[in-house]
C-alpha cells in the first residue's frame, strides 16, 4: 500500500505536497518522493528511503521549485526496506514523464517482457510501477505528433487499461503540459479529486485519501471513477473521460478495515462510520456466539480498532477502557517489511496499564488478524498485566488468502488463518476465546451509505479475485517471490548494488 498526490496550482507547490504526504504517512513508511515542475526551473525531484520528515530537509525543499507536482509515500510489497524503488519514477520519452503508483499489477512479468522485447524500453528496477510508467509512455508516444492533446492522453490511458491488470491508482506529471490521474477499471485502489478556488482559476488536487485534501483546504469533489482518466493542464484547464471498455466498481474493503485514516472518505463512504458499524456488527456476533459471556471490560488495540471497540462495549453493556499506551514513534507493525522486525516492534510499541487488566476478564478488540504475530504478543502482554481471562475479537473476518492488489500479505503461508479453523487460531495466539466478524457483516458495515457499490474486493477474506486473472500457479509463484525470506534476500542484494545515484534520477 502506498499514498499518491498530484497538485496543479499557480502557487509554489512543494510545501503543499510535503504537508499532504505527512498526513498520508500511514500508507507507507519505507520511502518518500516529490517531483515539481515550472517554466523557469524545469523538473526538480527529491526521493529517498525514510519517513517524509527525514527525506526532505530545508535544502531539498528550497530546490523543489514549481507550481505543479506529484508526491508518493511507499511501503514495499516486494523487496526489503532498503530497496531503491522510491517513487516517482521518470522516463525522458516522450516529453519526460514522472509517475507515482499505488497498487500492484498482476501481469507484471508478462508486461516487463513485452516492454523489453517489443516496445524496446529499458527497465532499471524490479518495480511494477516502472513497468506501468513505460506502458503509458509507449502508448502516448505512439499517439502524438507534437504537443499532446487531451484525446491523445485519454486514448493512451485506455490502452494502458487494456494492457495492465490488477489494482492501481496513478498520478503522472507530463513535463511542460500537466498532470494525469487514473484508476484501475475495478476501482480497487482509491483516488479522490478535490478543487480549491483561486484568484482567477481553480486549483486541483488528486490524492489517495480525502484527508490529504482537507489539510490543504481543498473541497472533495468526488472519487475518480473506475477506469476514468483525469488530465489537468498546467494552466488549470480540467479534462476527464471515462474508460471506453468494461468497468466494475469493486473497491478494496481492507482500506476501511485498516489502512485508511478514520477521517477519510473513500468512494463516498466514511471510514469512521464504517468502523462504527463494524463494532455494531461484531457486538451482534459476540452476543450470538457467546451469549453467556463474562466480559468485564473491552479494550481496543490502538489505534485503528478504537472506533469499533467503543461500539462493541456500548452494545454489550460493559466498560470501555484504554489498556494499552502506544509509542507514537514506532511504525505500523503490519506494514513493516519482515516478520522478525514486526514481532520485536510489538513490545516496543505497546505498554499495558496493569490496573485495567488485573483480575479482570478482558475482551481485546483489533481491526483484523493477519499474520497473528501482533495478536499473540498482545495477549501475552495482557496476561502479564494480570488479566484473569483474555478474549480476542477481530472486526474483520479471517484473512485466509493472499492479497495481490497492493497490500503486503501475498504469501499464504504467512497468514495465520490460512488452512486453520478458528479454534486452531485461538490456540496459536493464546486467547481464551476468539471471535471473528462475518464477511457479510463487514460488507454491510462498509457499503451502508453508497448504493453505487454492489460489491467489494474481498479477496483476502473470500479468495475471490475481482480481476478474474489470478490462478493457483500465479499465487504459488507470488509466494516464492514475496514471502519474508525472499524479501530479506532481495533487500540484502539491493543494499550492496544500489547507490544514491539511482535514488535521485533527475538531478537533485
Amino acid at each position: 500500500m502506498c499514498g499518491v498526490i498530484g497538485i496543479v496550482t499557480n502557487q509554489p507547490v512543494s510545501q503543499a505536497l510535503y504537508d499532504a504526504l505527512t498526513v498520508l504517512q500511514h500508507r507507507g513508511q519505507d520511502a518518500a518522493g516529490i517531483v515539481t515542475w515550472s517554466d523557469d526551473h524545469g523538473l526538480k525531484q527529491r526521493k529517498s528511503n525514510g519517513l517524509v520528515r527525514d527525506v526532505f530537509r530545508h535544502r531539498h525543499m528550497m530546490r523543489l521549485k514549481g507550481h505543479v507536482g506529484i508526491g508518493h509515500v511507499r511501503y514495499p510489497t516486494a523487496g526489503g526496506s532498503k530497496s531503491s524503488e522510491a517513487q516517482p519514477f521518470y522516463v525522458n520519452s516522450p516529453y519526460g514523464i514522472c509517475l507515482a503508483h499505488n497498487g500492484n499489477l498482476t501481469n507484471y512479468e508478462e508486461l516487463a517482457e513485452l516492454l523489453i522485447r517489443d516496445d524496446r524500453r529499458h527497465l532499471s528496477t524490479n518495480s511494477d510501477s516502472e513497468v506501468l510508467l513505460n506502458v503509458f509512455a509507449h502508448e502516448l508516444q505512439t499517439r502524438v505528433n507534437g504537443s499532446p492533446t487531451p484525446e491523445n492522453i485519454f486514448d493512451a490511458i485506455d490502452a494502458v487499461h487494456r494492457r495492465c491488470r490488477g489494482g492501481y491508482a496513478v498520478v503522472a506529471l507530463i513535463v511542460g503540459f500537466g498532470i494525469v490521474a487514473f484508476r484501475d477499471t475495478h476501482g480497487i485502489r482509491p483516488l479522490v479529486l478535490g478543487e480549491r478556488a483561486a484568484a482567477d482559476r481553480k486549483d486541483y488536487m488528486v490524492a489517495s485519501e480525502s484527508v490529504a485534501l482537507d489539510i490543504l483546504q481543498f473541497t472533495r469533489v468526488r472519487d475518480v471513477r473506475p477506469g476514468e482518466c483525469i488530465y489537468i493542464e498546467n494552466n488549470g484547464a480540467f479534462h476527464c473521460r471515462d474508460y471506453s471498455g468494461a468497468v466494475s466498481y469493486t473497491p478494496c474493503i481492507f482500506e476501511h478495515v485498516y489502512f485508511a485514516r478514520p477521517d477519510s472518505i473513500l468512494d463516498n463512504l466514511s471510514v469512521y462510520k464504517a468502523r462504527l458499524r463494524m463494532g455494531e456488527q461484531l457486538a451482534g456476533k459476540i452476543v450470538r456466539d457467546f451469549p453467556d459471556h463474562d466480559i468485564d471490560v473491552v479494550i481496543p488495540i490502538p489505534d485503528t480498532s478504537r472506533t469499533a471497540a467503543l461500539q462493541v462495549a456500548y452494545h454489550l453493556g460493559v466498560k470501555y477502557r484504554e489498556g494499552f499506551i502506544k509509542n507514537r514513534y514506532i511504525g505500523r507493525t503490519f506494514i513493516m517489511p519482515g516478520q522478525a522486525q514486526r514481532a520485536q516492534s510489538v513490545r516496543h510499541k505497546l505498554n499495558a496499564i496493569d490496573l485495567e487488566f488485573r483480575g479482570k476478564n478482558v475482551l481485546l478488540v483489533d481491526d483484523s488478524i493477519v499474520r497473528g504475530t501482533t495478536s499473540k504478543q498482545i495477549i501475552k502482554l495482557a496476561r502479564e498485566a494480570g488479566a484473569r481471562k483474555v478474549y480476542f475479537a477481530s472486526a474483520a473476518p479471517p484473512v485466509r488468502y493472499p492479497n495481490v492488489y497492493g497490500i503486503d500479505m501475498p504469501a499464504a503461508s504467512e497468514l495465520i488463518a490460512n488452512g486453520r479453523s478458528v479454534v486452531e487460531i485461538q490456540e496459536l495466539i493464546g486467547a481464551d476465546r476468539l471471535i471473528y466478524q462475518d464477511l457479510q457483516g463487514l460488507i454491510r458495515s462498509v457499503r451502508h451509505d453508497n448504493s453505487e457499490i454492489s460489491e467489494f474486493d474481498t479477496s483476502c477474506f473470500s479468495g475471490e479475485y475481482v480481476t478474474g486473472d489470478v490462478t493457483e500457479e500465479y499465487l504459488r509463484e507470488l509466494e516464492e517471490r514475496r514471502n519474508d525470506a525472499a524479501k530479506r534476500k532481495s533487500g540484502n542484494k539491493r543494499k550492496h548494488n544500489v547507490g544514491e545515484s539511482r535514488a535521485n534520477v533527475v538531478g537533485l
